[in-house]
């Protein structure tokens, strides 16, 4: 499913012209993004998604092509967990 495909579909289950949850799903964006990298923050949908930014330690790596040890620096990152209803979900569809 494509952004304009859940558009659809947001519109058509809450009832609301596409207009509306186009605008909504673009506030979604924008809340997430602005807690999770401005904040540090942790955004949490009870059984459905969580949104949190991690932070990867600096390690010593290698490089694949000539076997050079390198040093990769530290980062932060982004991590997307599923809930147990999402989870559920997802099983029972197999």
């Amino acid at each position: 499913m494509n952004k304009s495909e859940l558009v659809d579909a947001l519109s058509d289950k809450a009832g609301v012209s596409k207009t509306d949850a186009d605008a909504v799903l673009k506030a979604l964006e924008e809340v997430v993004t602005n807690e999770v990298a401005g904040q540090g923050g942790k955004i949490t949908l009870p059984g459905f998604l969580t949104f949190e930014r991690t932070y990867r330690n600096p390690r010593t790596g290698r490089n694949p092509q000539t076997g050079e040890t390198i040093q990769v620096p530290g980062a932060n990152a982004m991590k997307v967990s599923a809930g147990s209803k999402l989870k559920a979900a997802a099983k029972a569809s197999t």
